[in-house]
């Protein structure tokens, strides 16, 4: 029989090659299962059914993707048939072997539709995920039931409940996938269609859930729960696996039940707003159409921490970095750092000895300005102090070329300053990493007074490439996510004089969904450096401005946080502990000021400190320094800890009941 090409819909086309239907699915950019696939499936289900010389179905996807999940466009709005459990139905209950074969990533929906087939070969590129919980939702196109039936109760827990991928090679240990072809995926699904022809088709659906050892089961559930942190769907998904031994039409119904009650949730809501938000996130102002700079070789100046941690971003991302310290000295022991962070990577699997060698190959250090005469973009991470940045900038002024950028990595100082030092102040910009700059997401980028367009779009390409995701802010001391945090904190100190006590106040955070609360968090970074940027601040603060002085009374009594054994806590034995000392200081500090304490519950602790986020972050709006109110929730989930289920403090302030 020749191959004859047959349009199922606008988005899958179908193949007869000999006696087996190829169905591709061809929906760029990631073959999102909209209502025209689902009806596509449907058609060419029904065009196999009726036709006797069809021996069995192939359904593969077009491009690098084999479905990439639901389409984003459907997002909250009504059910369009046909619905993609009754799709999937349908290919399990066909007579005729139907075969996934995985080219590329197969998520949410993309898996549950490989897992209605039956039989998956995947190629060793594919991953494979069920992340509907980092949605706010439970998978709800048989997930929970399907999965548990081929990899056991406590893999499916892990794997629906923390909403993680997998690669090929996992997905086959584990009994996701039955086959890795490393050449010619289809080839390999059409092999499989000709040897399972004829025979009984395996329904993922019938097979009975293995059995399973509660105490794995257990341990899989407490990890995941461990983590929720006040999320409802995780815990849903586990419910709904646990109970996958049931008959499928029973748990399906409960699935699908479960699923739509979840998709109504303030917690969806909330994760649909940061899902949007992202993609809203890279449309800037003015920059459509302007071309980034090339760039190749990223100069790091300053290789402590902070610079160790961005040096490995780029080489991770594939550029040449030329390091800068003050000496040969502290050049060597900047590579040494550098090399150690990626020795890490080697030996946690992030990556192999090959990616190893060729990072290390592309990692030079220096202590001479003159050797950065080759770089396309400077970064400098040195000491925060506008005489030090500002001498480094004259300095490299000289050096680079005149179309290399220059990027200052301050986090509270003038970048505007620092800018106007030099002879070129439009190639200029702020890039504002967080620390560990290897591992942090989040990166601000901002765009200083004179800074060229074609400078900021390049900050913004480097920020993809170095794969963070970039928020552009205005120059404000702290930009957005400094300005907010200061203004959570203030109000925390406020709560203390009031009434509140720390650990009061960390166990409303906590139970709010930070992963951890504010003041233990001091504790651990230690109170010596806001301490000392207080003393700075305190000729030129407002003597009418409110003042809380409880953290300036314990870092004079020696209380630097954690590494001190004491701070806003004691910890004895290194363990946190409230301690009656700071309850002491904190009523003589009340006393002083003739204050009457109150008691607060975790609710008014809680809206005290949105209250003062979103107002700090209208502030910066009618400013012009941040660009959206998603943009600020975006900088505090991602750089501050602010729980993604509650959407940010602007969405979670304007959602919050009165």
């Amino acid at each position: 029989m020749e191959a004859a090409a047959i349009l199922f819909s606008d988005t899958v086309r179908g193949e007869v090659q000999g006696d087996i239907l190829v169905v591709i699915i061809d929906n760029p950019p990631v073959n999102a299962l909209s209502a025209d696939v689902r009806s596509g499936l449907v058609a060419a289900l029904d065009r196999a059914r009726g036709d006797a010389g069809i021996l069995g179905l192939v359904i593969t996807g077009a491009g690098r993707t084999f479905i990439g999940g639901a389409d984003i466009r459907e997002f909250g709005q009504p059910p369009v048939e046909p619905i993609l459990p009754a799709v999937i139905e349908r290919i399990e209950d066909l007579e005729k072997p139907t075969v996934a074969a995985l080219n590329g990533a197969a998520l949410g929906g993309g898996l549950e539709v490989a897992l209605g087939c039956h039989y998956r070969v995947a190629s060793s590129a594919a991953q494979m995920g069920l992340p509907e919980v980092k949605l706010g939702i439970v998978p709800g196109a048989g997930g929970t039931q399907r999965l548990p039936r081929l990899i056991g109760i406590p893999a499916a827990i892990d794997l629906i409940g923390s909403g993680r991928s997998v690669k090929a090679k996992e997905a086959h240990e584990l009994g996701l996938i039955d086959e890795i072809a490393d050449a010619g995926t289809v080839e390999a699904a059409l092999a499989a269609v000709r040897r399972l022809a004829g025979q009984d088709p395996r329904r993922t659906g019938q097979l009975a859930v293995p059995a399973t050892d509660s105490a794995a089961v257990e341990k899989a559930k407490t990890r995941i729960l461990a983590k929720a942190r006040g999320q409802h769907a995780p815990a849903q998904a586990i419910r709904l696996v646990e109970a996958a031994a049931r008959p499928l039409a029973e748990g399906m119904a409960d699935e699908r039940a479960t699923f739509l009650k979840l998709r109504e949730s303030s917690e969806a809501a909330a994760f649909r707003h940061v899902f949007f938000a992202e993609r809203q996130a890279s449309k800037v102002e003015d920059l459509e159409g302007v071309p980034p700079r090339l760039v190749e070789t990223i100069g790091i100046a300053g290789l402590g921490l902070m610079g160790s941690g961005i040096a490995v971003a780029a080489l991770g991302a594939g550029y040449r970095v030329i390091g800068l310290d003050r000496d040969d000295e502290a050049a060597a022991r900047g590579r040494e750092r550098i090399l150690g962070l990626l020795q890490k990577n080697l030996y946690t699997g992030r990556i192999d000895q090959t990616a190893f060698d060729a990072q290390e190959n592309r990692l030079s250090v220096t202590a001479a300005d003159a050797d950065l005469a080759p770089c396309d973009l400077v970064i400098e991470a040195v000491f925060d102090d506008l005489d030090v940045k500002i001498d480094l900038f004259r300095r490299l002024d000289k050096v680079i070329r005149p179309d290399a950028i220059l990027a200052t990595n301050t986090s509270y100082l003038n970048p505007d300053e620092i800018a106007a030092a030099t002879a070129r102040p439009e190639r200029v910009i702020g890039l504002h990493f967080f620390s560990p700059a290897h591992v942090m997401r989040l990166l601000e980028v901002v765009r200083c007074a004179r800074t060229a367009p074609d400078v900021l779009a390049t900050g913004l390409a480097v920020a993809k490439k170095l794969r963070k995701l970039a928020i552009v802010t205005g120059v404000t001391e702290g930009f957005i996510g400094n300005s907010i945090f200061s203004a959570y904190r203030r109000e925390a100190e406020f709560l203390l004089e009031d009434g509140a006590l720390p650990h009061e106040i960390d166990a409303a955070l906590e139970d709010y969904g930070f992963p951890m609360g504010l003041f233990a968090v001091y504790d651990m970074a230690g109170l010596e450096i806001a301490w000392a940027r207080r003393k700075r601040q305190a000729v030129t603060r407002d003597p009418s401005e409110r003042y809380v002085e409880i953290a300036d009374r314990l870092c004079e009594a020696g209380r630097l946080g954690q590494k001190a054994g004491r701070g806003w806590y004691a910890y004895p034995e290194g363990k946190r502990q409230v301690d009656p000392v700071v309850t002491e200081i904190i009523a003589q500090c009340r006393t002083s000021k003739t204050v009457t304490p109150r008691s607060f519950t975790a609710t008014e602790i809680v809206d005290r400190l949105l209250a003062a986020m979103a107002a700090e972050g209208r502030k910066l709006l009618e400013d012009g320094i941040a660009a959206r109110e998603s943009d600020i929730d975006l900088v505090m989930i991602n750089g501050y800890g602010f729980p993604a289920h509650k959407g940010g403090p602007m969405f979670a302030a304007a959602h919050t009941p009165r």
